[in-house]
């Protein structure tokens, strides 16, 4: 089982447990129904692959189909999704579909707002790991959705020395050299800093990546001047749609922005049973 049918079958268990009393109480026999649902705005959607298995995880014969895919630009009132089946499987499994293309379709609205404010074609805008627990893979999905990149996925496919790593090994040096002695030598080292003795520090350990951690304009330019192409560099911290350009505005090859994430508002949409 993969990660995202994990998180789906949690989710039902969460919202179903035992069963779904109202359902079953009021409907004692099959009845075949279709219901649609629809958009409440404007909104670029993902996630749709996702409400399909949790219709599929709840019945199996429900028939299922999409009318947009992830990435598309959705208008309030359009219809994005149709499910025709059993009433009792399609309202136990609402509320739970719903809340996965709500919430996923706001990342990816919220993301293409960024990227179209983003006016620098050769800087990329990447997402961290500031995700809801247990919905990264989804999530970072979402972010594609809307045309960002993705960051390292967790702890064990990218090496990121910060500032916590630095103060317990002694120094950005001792860091970089514990982690060379024992990582693999296709990982790239990127390292942490929010000043400009600590960015010459990240230099002469050749680090591959530099971040430049909540460091204002100013900071930011010298410290790509500095740098001078012997590292990508990347930007992090205070990143927001006001200040987004100015961050590109430096010279740096990377921005990664939280707020695509932790700040996305889940989108409206309802499900509706068609006579």
């Amino acid at each position: 089982m993969d990660i995202t049918e994990q998180i789906i079958r949690l989710a039902l268990f969460e919202d179903t447990g035992l069963g779904d009393v109202t359902t079953e109480s009021i409907f004692l026999h099959p009845q075949e129904k279709t219901a649609i649902i629809v958009a409440k705005q404007d909104f670029i959607l993902a996630g749709i692959d996702v409400a399909k298995k949790v219709f599929h995880f709840v019945d199996p014969s429900m028939k299922c189909k999409n009318h947009f895919n992830d990435s598309d630009t959705i208008k309030k009132d359009e219809v994005i999704f149709s499910i025709t089946g059993d009433i009792r499987s399609i309202l136990t499994a609402e509320r739970v579909a719903l809340n996965f293309l709500q919430r996923l379709s706001g990342i990816a609205t919220l993301t293409r707002k960024f990227v179209k404010t983003l006016d620098n074609p050769k800087v990329r805008l990447v997402d961290t790991r500031k995700t809801t627990p247990g919905w990264r893979k989804i999530e970072k999905d979402a972010v594609r959705a809307g045309g960002g990149s993705n960051h390292r996925f967790a702890l064990y496919d990218g090496i990121l020395i910060k500032d916590n790593h630095i103060a317990a090994a002694g120094s950005i040096a001792a860091a970089v050299s514990l982690v060379r002695a024992r990582a693999c030598h296709l990982m790239k080292v990127e390292v942490e800093v929010s000043n400009m003795d600590q960015v010459q520090q990240a230099l002469d350990a050749r680090a591959d990546v530099i971040m430049l951690d909540n460091m204002d304009i100013d900071a930011m330019t010298k410290a790509v001047t500095l740098i001078g192409k012997r590292a990508m560099v990347e930007a992090s911290g205070n990143v927001s749609l006001k200040t987004l350009n100015a961050i590109a505005g430096t010279g740096v090859d990377i921005i990664s922005c939280g707020a695509l994430t932790h700040q996305a508002v889940s989108v409206d949409l309802s499900l509706r049973i068609q006579n």
